[in-house]
């Protein structure tokens, strides 16, 4: 009978998920500090598991985690902030924190909140667990226009198509699957269909009129409208989070790789 997996908190800046385990393997996802890794195996200082968030599958270092998990107290809700080693703002930095990473914390002194066994976050950086979230998610997206494109990001410093998506609609406290596929099969079950099919060519194809919040999906790439006529997306083309004219980017995308599969706007 297999053990029950160990629940870890990130306790690091960004602990990279891996397809095995060493540090030049592929990057397949991210965890976030405060969020919780399930443990099912170590082997040589790397623990397999799965995200509790997303239920993504790979190996970690363990030097990024630590037992037990605790419950969270806040969120981070700039798009990225110092964890310092002292209520300080000139003391060293420990690492950063971006968007929807969390903290349990501990000590108030000053405008410094004390996130255990990490160090010390600016509080105005933070909300509270249970405070509203951000009411547009599609704002959230825009703020990380310019960050560089990182195959399995999702953080402030790099992120990829679908990371994007997730980062942003996590803020807003909606949930949505880690990668583009099921992000679309879950757009599918839950939101509204714009248009869907296979082979949606931009030259064939009468687009319906589209939507700030509308999600677009290709085979293995996904983004959002910003506005009726401007398309927002992490890629390999630009390597960065860019807003583009949805017309040039679709024709592009459908060029090098594949006609749009679908577009789908939240009820």
């Amino acid at each position: 009978m297999a053990a029950e997996p160990i629940p870890y908190q990130v306790t690091a800046g960004i602990c990279p998920v891996r397809s095995e385990p060493r540090d030049d393997a592929m990057q397949e996802t991210q965890v976030l500090p405060g969020e919780v890794f399930l443990v099912e195996r170590e082997a040589d200082g790397w623990g397999y598991g799965r995200t509790a968030l997303d239920d993504y599958p790979g190996w970690v270092d363990m030097a990024a985690l630590s037992a037990p998990a605790l419950i969270p107290t806040h969120q981070v809700k700039a798009l990225r902030t110092y964890v310092f080693s002292e209520a300080d703002l000139k003391s060293a930095p420990v690492c950063l924190a971006s968007l929807n990473a969390k903290i349990v914390g501990g000590k108030r002194h000053g405008k410094f909140i004390e996130a255990q066994r990490m160090g010390w976050v600016f509080a105005g950086h933070l909300r509270a667990v249970g405070d509203p979230p951000e009411p547009d998610w599609v704002a959230v997206a825009e703020r990380f226009i310019g960050a560089p494109y990182q195959w399995g990001g999702k953080e402030s410093l790099g992120l990829d198509c679908s990371g994007l998506i997730q980062t942003a609609l996590q803020a807003a406290d909606i949930f949505c699957p880690r990668d583009s596929g099921p992000q679309e099969e879950w757009a599918q079950r839950t939101w509204e269909t714009v248009i869907s099919g296979d082979g949606l060519r931009v030259a064939e194809t009468e687009f319906p009129v589209l939507e700030r919040g509308d999600l677009v999906f290709w085979p293995g790439h996904v983004g959002v409208m910003t506005d009726g006529e401007t398309f927002l997306h992490s890629n390999g083309f630009h390597m960065a989070t860019v807003a583009e004219p949805f017309v040039r980017a679709a024709k592009r995308i459908e060029h090098h790789y594949a006609p749009l599969t679908g577009i789908y706007r939240r009820p």
